[in-house]
C-alpha cells in the first residue's frame, strides 16, 4: 500500500469550491483497462519532453491523443493536429478514455463534456509542474478532467491569481480531479513526484488531461 492508498476504495467527491471536484476512486476499476487502451497510443506517439518557449526541457515525458495534441517549443504553447514528431495526425482518443472524461464531467456538474485532446504525462521521481494556468484552449466554457494513475502525487489547485496560495491536495491511484465554471482559470500544478513503485505502472505515475480544446 503506497502512502496515500486507502482501504476505501468507493467512489466519493470531496468538493474544493465553486466548480471543482476531486472524485476520488472513480477511475479505479477502470485503471489498467485505461492503460491498455493507451499502450498503442504510446507506441504511435511515444513519449517526449517537450521544450518550453525559453528553451528548457520539461521534466515531465509527453504525448497526445484525440483530434489536438497540446505542444510546446520555442515558439510556444499551441495545439496541433499532426505530431510534430513525424508529421501525422495523433492518434484517436480510445472510446474508454473519452468515456471516462465524460462521467466526471456530468458527476462534476458539466454534462455533455466531449473531449477533443487529451494530453498523457508521464512523472518519474522529481518531476513536477509548476503552477500554470490552461489558457490555449478556445473553449474556457467546458470544464478540464484529469485522471490519476500510479504513483501517488500531490496536487496543488490555486486561485486565479498565481499568488493565491494553493491547496495541496494528496491524489491516488484512480482518483480524478475535474475544474471547470468558476475554477476554469485556476493556477494548478503537481509537486515533485516522490520515489515509489506501483504494480500497474512501476516507477511512474500517468496523468491523462482531457479538454475541449478545438
Amino acid at each position: 500500500m503506497d502512502l496515500f492508498d486507502s482501504l476505501d476504495v468507493e467512489p466519493r467527491e470531496e468538493r474544493l469550491g465553486p466548480g471543482a471536484v476531486v472524485l476520488r476512486n472513480l477511475a479505479r476499476d477502470r485503471a489498467a483497462a485505461i492503460l491498455a487502451a493507451i499502450d498503442p497510443v504510446l507506441a504511435a506517439a511515444p513519449l517526449r519532453r517537450m521544450i518550453t518557449p525559453g528553451g528548457s526541457p520539461m521534466s515531465v515525458r509527453m504525448s497526445n491523443c484525440g483530434a489536438l495534441g497540446w505542444t510546446s517549443d520555442r515558439r510556444g504553447y499551441r495545439y496541433v493536429e499532426r505530431d510534430p514528431l513525424d508529421g501525422r495526425a495523433w492518434p484517436p482518443m480510445p472510446d474508454l478514455v473519452r468515456e471516462i472524461g465524460r462521467d466526471a464531467a456530468a458527476r462534476a456538474g458539466f454534462p455533455g463534456f466531449e473531449a477533443d485532446a487529451c494530453l498523457i504525462n508521464c512523472y518519474e521521481p522529481g518531476a513536477r509542474m509548476s503552477l500554470h494556468q490552461d489558457r490555449d484552449e478556445r473553449d474556457f466554457g467546458a470544464p478540464i478532467v484529469s485522471v490519476s494513475l500510479g504513483l501517488p502525487a500531490v496536487f496543488l489547485f490555486g486561485g486565479p491569481v498565481r499568488k493565491d496560495k494553493p491547496l495541496a491536495i494528496p491524489l491516488r491511484h484512480g482518483d480524478v480531479i475535474v475544474w471547470g465554471g468558476p475554477a476554469r482559470l485556476h493556477f494548478h500544478g503537481v509537486r515533485p513526484l516522490q520515489d515509489g513503485e506501483h504494480p500497474l505502472t512501476g516507477h511512474f505515475r500517468y496523468n491523462l488531461t482531457l479538454r475541449k480544446a478545438g
